[in-house]
Parts: structure tokens; sequence; C-alpha cells
């Protein structure tokens, strides 16, 4: 399932895709996987039925009783157990199909807020129908309560905020002007090793920041290199084509934000104690520092981190995730700030 297209019954969607192999049928029971489970887990999976199948045709719709493969269509049914996208199985083993990735990402944000503040609630569920409807655009509440619609342009966002106060939300809005998104990086390896303390003093890390080479967040972005691959295939691409040290590309811990944006976490260490047992507060710190980045709190790319040392405590009490998160955020914040940050601006190329 591609996308969802919005229905004439009033909050109900096609869920719009392609069969890949077999028939789909009305009345059929099938496995509705989201984009984040993973196989033999029960998180992001439903057993339903599906109502009906549709052939779409232009702005008509034509009921029809099966679907061979290679053919593209819609379900009813489906769409309140899938946000945007999914896969739709009865093959107990089936993995879900790769999320698509788009060549553009959500960079113009307006602020939308309603001109009777007493239709709040039909905004949000208006905001909720326009996100499902549109693989693209992004829904954000902000920590001020305020609702951030994210699109690819400045015309994406009208034809957006367009649906969504005649068909989603159906109330007359205010909007703010557009504004335009950051990306946060590096230009120079920081000036020195950066030292932070746990608040309990117990445990030290010690990280530095370097720019990635040209290409290489391009190649991220594209999936050319993702966290899924084999660590030793990844290791040899990143030596081969960028001059990584092969035994450094090796130890990448995770990617970030969201495990696959275009900043790296690499392990540089020789010969530490309980490494292992902090990697994974670690990383949850980075992804915290690459989503919300030290200069203006905008994403990061094009950064490298690199974990040089860790002295810990002995006693795992002394060395959990309440300790070990926010030292790894102000360490990686600090190592920002002393690698010459700079803010990047997006560029259409026309």
């Amino acid at each position: 399932i591609s996308k969802m297209v919005p229905t004439s019954d009033k909050g109900r969607f096609y869920a719009f895709g392609r069969v890949f192999s077999g028939i789909v049928s009305t009345g059929q029971k099938v496995r509705i996987m989201g984009p984040n489970y993973v196989p033999g887990k029960k998180d992001d999976m439903y057993e339903k039925s599906i109502q009906r199948t549709v052939l779409m045709m232009g702005r008509n719709t034509e009921a029809i009783e099966d679907v061979p493969c290679g053919n593209i269509c819609g379900l009813v049914g489906v769409d309140q157990f899938l946000v945007k996208t999914g896969t739709i199985t009865t093959f107990k083993d089936a993995h879900n199909l790769k999320v698509m990735k788009f060549s553009v990402s959500p960079v113009v944000r307006v602020a939308v807020e309603p001109k009777n503040p007493a239709d709040l609630p039909k905004l949000v569920e208006g905001l909720k129908r326009l996100a499902k409807s549109d693989p693209m655009v992004q829904c954000i509440i902000e920590e001020s309560g305020e609702h951030i619609i994210a699109g690819a342009g400045e015309l994406h966002l009208e034809i957006c905020l367009k649906d969504l106060e005649e068909d989603h939300a159906c109330i007359p809005i205010k909007t703010s002007d557009p504004v335009v998104s950051y990306r946060e990086t590096v230009s120079e390896e920081s000036t020195e090793v950066c030292l932070s303390k746990s608040p309990n003093k117990h445990n030290r890390l010690y990280m530095k920041a370097v720019p990635m080479p040209d290409g290489l967040p391009e190649d991220i972005d594209s999936g050319e290199i993702t966290s899924k691959q084999d660590f030793k295939i990844r290791g040899r691409l990143l030596a081969d084509k960028y001059n990584y040290e092969i035994g450094e590309a090796r130890k990448i811990w995770c990617f970030g934000p969201d495990t696959s944006g275009p900043n790296l976490l690499m392990d540089v260490t020789k010969g530490v104690q309980y490494l292992n047992e902090i990697k994974d507060s670690v990383i949850a710190g980075f992804q915290w520092a690459t989503k919300e980045g030290v200069l203006c709190e905008e994403n990061c790319r094009g950064i490298r981190y690199n974990v040089h040392d860790v002295t810990l405590h002995a006693d795992a009490i002394h060395r959990g995730g309440g300790q070990i998160i926010p030292t790894a955020r102000r360490c990686l914040y600090a190592c920002q700030l002393t690698a010459a940050p700079r803010l990047m601006e997006p560029v259409y190329l026309v």
C-alpha cells in the first residue's frame, strides 16, 4: 500500500497500492503489516478482512470481485489500521516491503490554527486525515502547542492547506508565513576531545565530531549505505569509496536521526570495559542530539561522531540510562560546537 485516497464517505480512505503476487479479493482475510512491523513480533500487525476491492479509474471507482498480480487497486476496510503505507499479505512468514523513499523531503513549514478556537478538535482531526492522504506531508505538534504542516514546497503546501480547509477539517483556518527548515553541520574536526561527566560524577565520555566526506550524506539518503546492511560489506564500501579506516568503518553504532539519517556514531575506542552495556544509552543520546542540534534545534546532517574513550563505574546501577543519556547528549553538543558548526539551507535542483 503506497498511499491513502480519501473516499466520498467522510473520514474513510481507500488503501491504494499494487498487487505484487497472487490475487487480492473481496472478503479475503489478510495480515496488515505497518512500516514498523518486525517479522515474528506482534507490533504494528493486524489480521482483518478486506471489505471491498475497487478499481480506480481517474476520479471514479468500480467495484470488482478480485484483482490479479501486477495491477493497481484500492482496498476498503484496512485504512484504520495503517497510517500511510504498509504491506498486506496472507502468508504467515512474509516480510513487509521496504517503505518508499522520496527524492524530496518536507522542508517548508507553516503553522496553522482555526479562526474560531472552538474548532480546534476539528483541526486536529483534519490534520490526521491530511497526514493519512498525503505520503509526503508531515503534521507536527510543537512543544508550544502549535500545529505545524511541513511540505516539499510552497505549491505543495498550498494544495495541502486547501485540502485541509475544504475537505478534511471543513473549517476556516489561519496560517503563518512559510518557513524553511535548516540543517546543522560541522566544517572541520573538533579542536579537542570533548569530555562530559555524568550527573553522579562516576562516568566520563570522551568524543570528537568530524565532518563527513562529500557525497556520503547523499549516499545515506539514497539508501546506498544503510543501517540494515551487513557491517563487513558496509565497512568495505566506506573504506573503498571514502577512505575510512576499515576497522572503524565496521564499528558504526548507529545512523541518526531516526536510525536512518545522514549522521554516524562510530566507536574508535581501544579495549574499554563495560562499553557494550552503555551502547543503547549513548545511541539514545545520539538520536536526541542529531534530531535537535545545538544551534537552533534543527536536524543535523553530515556529522560523524567518534567515541574515543569512556571511564565507567564498576557498579551497573551507577551507569544506567538516566546517567548516560543526558551525558552523551551534552558531550555530542560540545563536539559540534568545537567543530566550527554551520547551518545548511535547502536548495532545489531544477
